[in-house]
């Protein structure tokens, strides 16, 4: 049974500095990953944000890259990563826990000095945290190779393919070590992270750990409310329950920046955060946040993979996420490393489908609760149905043609097809 770290097999100065971060004992997917990871084997991991991914892939590559007795040239792990945020989260766990065992990092990022990111390079270092996009810059001037990399680690890997980084996946897989160990980290079970691991692992391992599932530690409470009265709402919900660093998600830029400046309006100390920032007014907007010097921050879901605030006690969706896998990131950032954490959603008249979306998604039916000020907005709105008038159905001796290969299409979706992971993705 796997009570600590150190019955994980982890070399003693690992173990150290482990219990210097305060880990107390592995989380689930700490225990899972890290052996096999040891052994050799590739990995596609499947697990909620906040359950201890960095620690199940960073810890056992570092000890078994500080166990290697050869002089190194070239970097020996890639860690991509989606967005910046989470580049940056990613090096602060390399810069705490690899001088541990003598090894070093370097960042790669857009938004930074490429310049001083080259020579951060020229210091050689074993470890390369990057975006795919500046990492290709990178390797176009030819300031580094990844001809030595032993690892390779895909983190959030479904927001990279949302983000439409797979060409660049592409680009940056044919110039690695073709020895190397992969090891691709997922949020979420989708057919294209099925398709990608294909391509990307070899003899993989599969864990899973409440893959496509909300988080258990989260109280989630759906709010009905009318699109033009959220901003009120938002307001009362926030003071009336004294609630203190809430991070606040839309779907678009252009609401988050309207949304921050209404609360302004209303006294609260608050910022927006999205993708029209410049990096550094984002990395100033987080770290006030993590500081408590905003009792609000309002993000789109670029921030969702990228924003870790210790014990962050409340998430708010203002917006319903236009893909329902992001609501399970968006919630993930309370309720972390097994914490208590509450959800609010807002639900307006425009979020029908999205949250009926959700509820498939989930595979549970949400309650969805309407304020008594509501109850007959939303009463008037349902019993008024729209008078839509039949449109004939066109003959079918009409349009022959048209119904052959209608015929044909329908013949082709009754064919059974093989969904099974093993045919997928025949490793495991």
């Amino acid at each position: 049974m796997i009570n600590a770290f150190s019955d994980l097999g982890l070399s003693p100065a690992i173990v150290a500095s482990v219990q210097k971060a305060h880990w107390c004992e592995p989380t689930e997917i700490q225990k899972k990953a890290i052996p096999i990871v040891r052994e050799g084997r590739d990995l596609l991991a499947i697990a909620q944000t906040g359950s201890g991914k960095t620690g199940a892939f960073l810890l056992p590559i570092l000890d078994c890259i500080a166990q290697t007795s050869v002089r190194r040239h070239n970097p020996a792990v890639l860690i991509l990563a989606p967005a910046r945020e989470l580049a940056l989260q990613l090096m602060q766990n390399v810069e705490f826990f690899a001088p541990a065992v003598d090894l070093s990092g370097a960042l790669l990022i857009g938004g930074a000095s490429a310049l001083v990111q080259k020579e951060a390079l020229e210091a050689k270092p074993d470890i390369i945290v990057a975006t795919p996009g500046r990492l290709l810059d990178h390797l176009r001037q030819k300031n580094l190779t990844l001809c030595d990399i032993k690892f390779m680690v895909l983190d959030e890997a479904d927001r990279m393919l949302d983000m439409g980084f797979l060409p660049d996946i592409k680009r940056i897989l044919s110039v690695c070590n073709e020895k190397r160990q992969s090891l691709l980290f997922s949020a979420t079970l989708t057919n294209e992270i099925h398709l990608l691991a294909q391509k990307l692992l070899k003899k993989s391992r599969l864990i899973e750990i409440n893959a496509n599932r909300d988080v258990a530690t989260v109280d989630q409470v759906f709010y009905q409310v009318p699109q033009s009265e959220k901003p009120h709402f938002l307001r009362d919900l926030i003071v009336d329950n004294g609630l203190e660093q809430v991070l606040v998600f839309t779907r678009e830029k252009k609401s988050a920046g309207a949304l921050a400046s209404h609360l302004k309006e209303y006294g609260f100390s608050v910022e927006a955060l999205h993708g029209d920032k410049t990096q550094a007014a984002r990395l100033r907007a987080w770290e006030a946040f993590k500081a408590g010097r905003l009792r609000v921050l309002v993000a789109t879901d670029l921030a969702s993979r990228g924003l870790d605030v210790k014990e962050l006690p409340v998430v708010i969706n203002y917006e319903l996420p236009s893909d329902s896998h992001d609501y399970i990131h968006r919630i993930g950032r309370t309720g972390r490393a097994g914490a208590k954490g509450v959800a609010y959603s807002l639900v307006s008249e425009k979020d029908t489908f999205k949250f009926e979306a959700l509820q498939k998604l989930l595979k549970k039916k949400l309650t969805l609760e309407t304020p008594e000020i509501y109850r007959s907005y939303f009463e008037k709105n349902t019993s008024q149905k729209p008078d839509v008038q039949k449109r004939e159905k066109p003959s079918a001796k009409a349009h022959p043609k048209q119904n052959r290969e209608k015929k044909k299409s329908e013949d082709r979706k009754k064919k059974p097809v093989d969904e099974s992971f093993d045919y997928i993705f025949p490793g495991f």
